[in-house]
This record gives C-alpha cells, sequence and structure tokens, in this order.
C-alpha cells in the first residue's frame, strides 16, 4: 500500500485539479457558530462597552470554570500573556529563564523584554517538547554566566501537554518557578487535568488560528495566587491602583477587548466538541502515515488538542514532500525552520549543557499538514493518499 493507490480499501480520487484545502478552516467554524457570533457582537455594539466590558468578565469566569483555574486574567495577546505573568512574578535583569529553543520565538522573546536573559534548553524528539534532562545543566550553564536561575517557560508544543510531573520535580530541585506556555495547548489534559493549573501561572493564546481563537489577537494567564492575578490585572491597565490615574506599578495597555471576549464565550460552547474532532483525525492520520513517516506519539495521561499535526520527514524528503502536495492543493507549514538559538535575534544568549542536537535536527524533518476540527474524512484520506504516494516513492 506504499503506493498510496488506495487506503482503507477505498481508491484514491485522481481529479487531476482538485479544491484546495485549507490549512486551517477558520470559515468552516464561522458557518456552524452562524448568528450565535452576530448576535454576540451586536450586543457590544448596542451597549458601547468595548475596553472592559461585561463579557470580559463572564469569559474569564467561564475560562476558569473550564480549566479549573482559581482566577483567570484575560489581556491583549498571548505574547502579553506571558510578558504579564513574567512581571507579577518578579522576573527581571539579571535572571535567567529557561526555554526550549525549538519553538515560536515568543517564549524568549518575553524573557528579553522584561531584561531577564533566556538559556536555551533541547526538546525531546517524540513529544518535541523541553527535555527535563537538561533542566539541571541549563541551571548550571546560568549560574556560570553569572545568572540568577529564576524560572522556567515550558511549551506544549503543537497542542501536547509538557511532562508537567518531571518538570515540577526538576523545577523544585533549583527553586524555579513555572511559567507554562499554553498558548498552543489550551484544552489539552495532562494527569486528566486541563492545562491551567500547572506551574504558578499558565498563558494561553486566542490568536485566530488556535484551537481556540478569536477574530483579532488576545491572551490570557490563569493562575491560583490570588496576589499574583491582582498583579496582572493591574499591571494590564498602566499598572493601575485605586483608580485609573494611581499607578501603583509601571505597567502596560494589554486588554482583551469586549467584542473579542463575546465571540470566545460562544466559541469555548463548542471547543469540547472540537476537540474531539480534531483527536479522531489525529488518529487518523496516524494510522494511515505511521509505516511511511515519524507520526506523533501520546504519552500515557495526556491528551492533545492538536494546534498542528506535525510529522517527521527523514532523509532529506521534506521539501519534496512540501513542493508534491503543493502542486496538488494540499499546503503544509513547517514548525520551525530555524530553532530559538540559531535565530539571528538570540543567538547570543546561552545554550544550556548538553547542547540543543535534537532542536537542530528536528528543524530539518517537521512538516505539519492540514488540521481544524472541520476537515471531513474524503479530505483526509485525499491529504493521508498524497502523503503516502510522495513518502512512498
Amino acid at each position: 500500500m506504499a503506493d498510496g493507490s488506495a487506503i482503507y480499501g477505498r481508491p484514491m480520487n485522481l481529479r487531476t485539479n482538485p479544491p484546495p484545502i485549507p490549512f486551517i478552516d477558520v470559515a468552516a467554524q464561522r458557518r456552524r457558530l452562524g448568528s450565535a457570533i452576530d448576535d454576540a457582537v451586536i450586543t457590544v455594539l448596542n451597549h458601547c462597552q468595548f475596553i472592559l466590558g461585561p463579557e470580559v468578565r463572564t469569559f474569564e469566569n467561564d475560562l476558569a470554570a473550564f480549566c479549573g483555574a482559581r482566577h483567570v486574567v484575560t489581556c491583549a495577546s498571548g505574547t502579553d500573556a506571558l510578558v504579564l505573568a513574567l512581571r507579577a512574578m518578579g522576573v527581571g535583569p539579571g535572571d535567567a529563564v529557561l526555554c526550549p529553543s525549538f519553538t515560536f520565538c515568543a517564549t524568549a522573546e518575553v524573557a528579553a523584554l522584561v531584561g531577564a536573559t533566556p538559556v536555551f534548553v533541547d526538546v525531546d524528539a517524540k513529544t518535541f517538547n523541553i527535555d527535563v534532562k537538561h533542566i539541571a545543566g541549563a541551571v548550571e550553564t546560568a549560574r556560570q554566566a553569572g545568572l540568577n536561575p529564576k524560572a522556567i517557560i515550558p511549551v506544549d508544543l503543537f497542542g501536547l501537554p509538557a511532562d508537567h510531573a518531571a518538570i515540577r520535580t526538576a523545577a523544585a530541585a533549583d527553586n524555579l518557578l513555572i511559567l507554562d506556555d499554553a498558548a498552543q495547548s489550551f484544552g489539552a489534559k495532562c494527569d486528566n487535568c486541563r492545562l491551567g493549573t500547572f506551574g504558578l501561572c499558565t498563558a494561553t493564546s486566542f490568536f485566530p488560528a488556535k484551537p481556540l481563537g478569536c477574530y483579532g489577537d488576545g491572551g490570557a494567564v490563569m493562575t491560583d495566587d490570588d496576589d499574583l492575578a491582582d498583579a496582572m490585572r493591574s499591571l494590564r491597565v498602566h499598572g493601575q491602583g485605586s483608580d485609573k490615574y494611581h499607578n501603583a506599578r509601571i505597567g502596560l495597555a494589554s486588554r482583551l477587548d469586549t467584542i473579542q471576549a463575546a465571540i470566545l464565550i460562544e466559541k469555548l460552547k463548542i471547543f469540547p466538541d472540537e476537540i474531539d474532532a480534531r483527536n479522531a483525525i489525529a488518529r487518523r492520520y496516524n494510522e494511515g502515515l505511521n509505516d511511511v513517516a515519524i507520526v506523533p506519539g501520546m504519552p500515557p495521561g495526556m491528551t492533545s488538542v492538536w494546534a498542528q499535526y506535525t510529522i517527521r520527514v527523514q532523509g532529506g524528503r521534506r521539501d519534496v514532500l512540501a513542493a508534491e502536495l503543493k502542486a496538488e492543493r494540499i499546503p503544509t507549514a513547517i514548525y520551525y525552520p530555524i530553532p530559538l538559538h540559531r535565530q539571528q535575534a538570540y543567538k547570543q544568549y546561552p545554550v544550556g549543557k548538553g547542547g540543543v542536537a535534537v532542536s537542530d535536527r528536528l528543524a530539518d524533518e517537521v512538516i505539519s499538514l492540514p488540521m481544524h476540527a472541520y476537515l471531513d474524512t474524503s479530505t483526509q484520506d485525499r491529504i493521508i493518499d498524497a502523503t503516502r504516494r510522495v513518502l512512498g516513492k
């Protein structure tokens, strides 16, 4: 079956000009939600409380109930969510913040933005998440550089939680504060608990392409710490104190606008159903591709929200796969082609003891296929068949 001529006993679609497949189909979800979104937006347009209106508090309460966190503080973006958390945690100049090198730049960017120094840690080849075995070495590297190891930002990459139990143990050994970067993974579970309560704070993003996305930028921080929550609510409004003209601290303007909150309230209602659909699609992908590519694994006790479905293609064939799928109007993406330790903006920062060889290797092998909750089975089969046909040659 390696030639891809058929899969699951069905003949391959041989149309010479098939329709393009969206990589992430936000429009399909929009059609499902229909008038619910329109009505939610119109309500905000009628009451005109566009900044921190009542829907913001409602959404924060709904999100807290969904993930089990005591507090949710919404803000203007997932990047701002990380900044607010680090600022509230007291991370700044002279501090080291450990983060994986194989991730989006925002994870390291926020450490630099608060004046701290990111220290890059390698990842596990199977999960793409931070390799716990390298944490102690990164702490040693930070100390040798004269830095105070203050925090660690594990990333739940592509929707899969990191090994939070092991991270908690490793962090405790060196008194590291944990800020979980769940920008791609909100809704996933670790040890039967939804992300949002692992670490001192958890940050997420509502960028439109995320599994739970709004129609613009947005983010949130979850925490069980009352003082941190109060500090972040102040920081997001210019460090506001007792009133808007009393500045208790230096802050920033970072608020989730009310229209986006209203949209997210409606999206959260269907989110569990969409998570189930994503997992069903990922299972079919795995079944159809496991003998022609390295497919993503699922450690025991975890679930993913599959922000991306990412395979590894070895032998230098990734570019061939991308080109041939593009010719068949099947989009792909590479997350991430350059690890952070090699990026122009970050290559001056230290790499933890033990190196980042896995991050370098993954950057040459990973490729992501279309993934969203509205991929029907015929479209899934088209993607699987085409991928098999290329990799089976």
